[in-house]
């Protein structure tokens, strides 16, 4: 099944189904760890027997060179000069033991470190927040406001020791699939040349050895290129405002404290909650093991703050219990939030700023995009009402703007609806169903896109035929136009991890465009002429 994939925006959330996804990757790391561990114990018994076998060698190669027959004179075989300049294991320890030792040591070591962080502002944090909302509202306006400003950043060490933490532990369980396979690619390559008997054995390895190189560095640029995106997102969250929003199933969630009423008076226990508007059902769940209690919304109406001794508290009304429930959200914003969800009567209003540019499927685009292509092609000066001058712009800038352009297009060339068929196809162990599975996919594509694609990825493929030149394979271009042409509806890690996938998805495309393409032709030509037209 593979690990369960960290989102950031759980860090704010900090549910106990994240604290579980979180436990799964610090048991993982610790089981990398001890791994890591017995192969260095194994690797330097193994070393040092290597060792004392070449050393055997070398003075037994020796004793032939100082023994000589009159008969044979003073000439050496190539097994002799072979032998005795065998030291190929004297640096197994470089290539192999330090690296491992290494990454054990950085890597691994800086996860540990970043969970006793993690774990020590934890617990001060809900130590803080539990102080924070036991405040009277009958302190001081200055006094209030001042707690809240240090609470805030409070909360902000906790997000950011979560964030960093978080980010940290996916980046080495990723890391770890090239940065331990290489030491042992290079000391089995050395193992090998090793024994002269291992020498055609080594030169059977050498094809393989290159597809595992190739396959590495490939694994490495997807690795950067995810991290890159990554970071992006997380930077993202940490610049978000305390009303920040996490993707999730329900339309809201997160801990809030609920007033229960005891014989001798009453106290604040800490839930964590869940509302789904559709449904109007509201859960809360403690900490234990029970079953959260699940109830049907009747209404939600703001807590005047002169009314009770505690700030951001909001009442609810259930179908199931008679009498309201009171509610203790984290903070004003968060209350807010929480009010929207449940349509309370004094909802907050938020604009929507996200203004982007689209690009557009039609005439112009079609036109933008063969002239782009044309000029990359041939150099050829593009027609004045164009505004692309071959002489002004060079391949870069011209290729750049043409990815802009797939980049701004409302919905990705390969669409949404087909994104996760897609991602799917790509992961198919059998390569040529892999081919067939996207070959039917494209073929479900809205024609304009099917005809767009076609148009691209001929330019592609006619780009990759020159990569002896231009560094541009198959494998590159699928990574450059990998993410443009097949970006996800959502901006979570679990969609970047899936990043890898994309560029498949286009590499088989550009690859084996005659074949998936074939069919779309004649489709691309009429299509092409309703343009014109």
């Amino acid at each position: 099944m593979g690990l369960p994939t960290l989102e950031f925006s759980d860090s704010f959330l900090d549910s106990p189904e994240f604290r579980e996804r979180l436990q799964c990757h610090e048991i993982e790391l610790e089981r990398t760890n001890s791994f890591i561990k017995d192969l260095i114990k194994d690797g330097n018994m193994l070393i040092s027997a290597l060792r004392s076998l070449s050393l055997a060698v070398q003075r037994f190669s020796q004793s032939l060179q100082e023994f000589q027959f009159e008969c044979i004179g003073d000439a050496e075989t190539d097994d002799e000069v072979n032998i005795g300049e065998i030291n190929y294991i004297q640096n197994a320890d470089d290539v192999l033991i330090s690296p491992l030792e290494r990454f054990r040591k950085e890597q691994i070591g800086a996860v540990k470190e970043g969970k006793k962080q993690f774990d020590k502002e934890t617990e001060r944090y809900y130590s803080v927040l539990e102080k924070h909302l036991s405040l009277s509202s009958k302190k001081k306006e200055s006094q209030l406001n001042e707690a809240d400003s240090q609470m805030s950043k409070d909360r902000q060490i906790f997000y950011d020791a979560s964030l960093q933490y978080v980010f940290k532990i996916q980046e080495v369980q990723e890391r770890k699939k090239f940065e331990f396979v290489e030491p042992l690619l290079a000391f089995l390559q050395g193992l090998f040349t090793f024994y002269h008997e291992g020498y055609e054995l080594a030169s059977e390895f050498e094809p393989y050895k290159q597809q595992l190189q190739f396959n590495l560095q490939n694994a490495r640029n997807n690795f950067e290129s995810t991290r890159a995106e990554v970071e992006k997102l997380m930077k993202r969250i940490r610049s978000a405002e305390e009303d920040f929003k996490a993707p999730s199933c329900f339309t809201m969630e997160g801990y809030l404290y609920i007033q229960e009423k005891r014989p001798l008076g009453s106290v604040w226990t800490r839930y964590y909650c869940t509302y789904e508007k559709s449904s109007k059902m509201f859960a809360m769940s403690n900490t234990d093991a029970r079953p959260a209690k699940v109830f049907r919304l009747r209404s939600c109406v703001r807590r005047k703050t002169d009314s009770i001794d505690k700030r951001f508290c909001f009442d609810i009304e259930v179908v199931e219990r008679h009498g309201v429930i009171t509610l203790q959200a984290l903070s004003e914003a968060n209350r807010r939030l929480w009010m929207e969800a449940m349509d309370g009567k004094e909802p907050g209003s938020y604009p929507f700023n996200a203004v982007c540019f689209a690009a557009f499927l039609n005439e112009a685009g079609f036109n933008f995009v063969k002239k782009c292509i044309e000029l990359v092609e041939t150099r050829a000066t593009a027609p004045s009402n164009m505004q692309l001058d071959a002489d002004a712009w060079d391949n870069k800038t011209i290729t750049s703007g043409l990815k802009n352009y797939f980049r701004c297009l409302a919905e990705p060339l390969l669409t949404y609806r087909l994104h996760k068929e897609f991602i799917r196809a790509a992961k198919y162990d059998d390569q040529k169903y892999r081919v067939r599975a996207i070959h039917a996919l494209v073929h479900k594509l809205p024609e304009k896109n099917r005809a767009m694609l076609d148009l691209l990825t001929n330019h592609l493929l006619k780009v990759s035929s020159h990569s002896d030149q231009n560094l541009m394979t198959v494998s590159n271009l699928g990574m450059i136009f990998g993410p443009t042409l097949m970006r996800s509806q959502e901006e979570t890690v679990a969609a970047m991890m899936n990043i890898k996938f994309q560029n498949i998805v286009v590499e088989i495309i550009i690859e084996n465009h005659d074949k998936v393409c074939f069919h779309i032709n004649t489709h691309i030509h009429s299509h092409a002429h309703t343009l014109d037209r």
